[in-house]
């Protein structure tokens, strides 16, 4: 949808924006390699393009307007949200050692070889001491299954860290954790991981309450987002599209049917990191109290230096991914990105050598979608697709190029 006037008065060309919805048809949507499409793209809060485009999935109708989308990763950014509301309430401080919500983490070790299958892992050297800020930069020593590097990763996979929902709850996700080494001593590195869940389980110990539920109350009701959560609902299973797996040089792979997913069972573990399913609908709405310092529609859910603290380069020295990421898989590129607390954010916008602002923060999930707020030019992109991995196509590039190429009166 393309409302030229509202385009034209916000800053944007009209003909131009009308370009990326045959381009996403063309490239991606008509030859299977999206089985689907949505796009809102916003100014001040107001939109001035959205499309969608495809089918739910595998002989599915259209692609509904209030589709149901597993955001995946995206969901790490309300994470951090959450735990932030928690840092402004002085119940807990992004410095202090995370022993003081998990004392499970007392004695943590370092990688130093071994954890081959029956082999153990070897003693290692005691860790520093984990902060709550390591786990919000993803400099917490912890990792992923999914990086398929080490052992450590191995023993990741084997425990089934990356998809916990269906077999482990919050205490013995953390027991289990805190039995393995850590990969480097806390804030030497950046490694993507589940630190973001273990922030997660921080909310919940911290708060008392379920994660579900405290985001539920605290970020969703007051912003008005009516349809995200962990898991669908009952009787909405129609509303969630099938998920798909890149294969190369062929249509995609189904691999979850919407109407049949286990999503709509309940789950044993609120997954900070990864759990959420939402709507581009109520995704603009989070994005719109980023873009307005915290607050949307009268509700605020951080305050404006809340948020400047969270976006800001928490990498030592100013450095950005390139220098200090070991990850072999994130939602980020990294020349000239650097990391805050639960976003990537630009530090050089020449360096990303896509159209940029310094201060633009975004980040993405493992099935493709993507979001950015650019708060120079107070612009918002949120994309929702569904195909694993995110790395399989360049749509979120050619997305930043399409919109900042229609962006006709720049206020940097």
């Amino acid at each position: 949808m393309l409302d030229t006037t509202q385009s034209a008065a916000l800053g944007f060309d009209p003909e131009r924006l009308a370009r990326i919805e045959p381009f996403l048809r063309e490239a991606y949507v008509d030859g299977g390699r999206l089985p689907m499409a949505q796009l809102i793209v916003a100014r001040d809060g107001k939109p001035v393009y959205s499309m969608h485009a495809g089918t739910m999935g595998e002989g599915r109708e259209e692609v509904r307007e209030d589709a149901l989308y597993r955001i995946a990763s995206m969901t790490k950014p309300v994470t951090s949200i959450a735990f932030m509301q928690l840092v402004e309430q002085c119940k807990v401080a992004l410095e202090e050692p995370v022993t003081k919500v998990f004392p499970e983490f007392a004695n943590l070790s370092i990688f130093a070889g071994g954890g081959s299958g029956p082999v153990p892992f070897h003693p290692g050297k005691a860790a520093g001491p984990m902060r709550f800020v390591d786990l919000m930069t993803h400099m917490s020593g912890l990792t992923y299954g999914l990086q398929n590097r080490t052992n450590v990763d191995a023993a990741y996979r084997e425990s089934n860290f990356d998809f916990a929902r269906s077999h482990l709850d919050s205490d013995e996700f953390i027991t289990r954790l805190s039995r393995l080494p850590l990969e480097f001593s806390p804030g030497e590195r950046w490694n993507y991981s589940v630190s973001t869940d273990v922030l997660g389980v921080a909310v919940e110990r911290i708060s008392g309450m379920r994660l579900g539920d405290y985001f539920k109350q605290h970020i969703f009701d007051p912003l008005g987002m009516t349809d995200t959560a962990f898991g669908v609902a009952k009787g909405q299973s129609d509303r969630l599209v099938d998920a798909y797996q890149y294969v190369p040089g062929k249509a995609a792979r189904l691999i979850d049917a919407g109407k049949t997913s286990r999503l709509a069972e309940p789950g044993k573990f609120d997954s900070g990191g990864g759990g959420l399913v939402s709507t581009a609908a109520d995704y603009q709405r989070f994005v719109t109290m980023l873009v307005k310092g915290g607050e949307h529609d009268g509700a605020r859910i951080v305050s404006p230096k809340t948020l400047a603290l969270m976006t800001a380069n928490h990498l030592p020295g100013g450095q950005d991914l390139t220098q200090l990421s070991q990850s072999l898989f994130s939602e980020s590129q990294n020349a000239g990105v650097g990391f805050g607390l639960g976003f990537a954010t630009v530090i050089d916008p020449a360096k990303t050598l896509i159209p940029a602002s310094k201060g633009e923060f975004y980040w993405g999930g493992a099935y493709s979608t993507a979001f950015f707020v650019d708060p120079v030019e107070a612009i918002t992109m949120v994309f929702m697709t569904q195909v694993y991995p995110s790395s399989a196509y360049p749509v979120r590039r050619q997305l930043k190029t399409l919109i900042y190429s229609a962006l006709s009166d720049s206020r940097a």
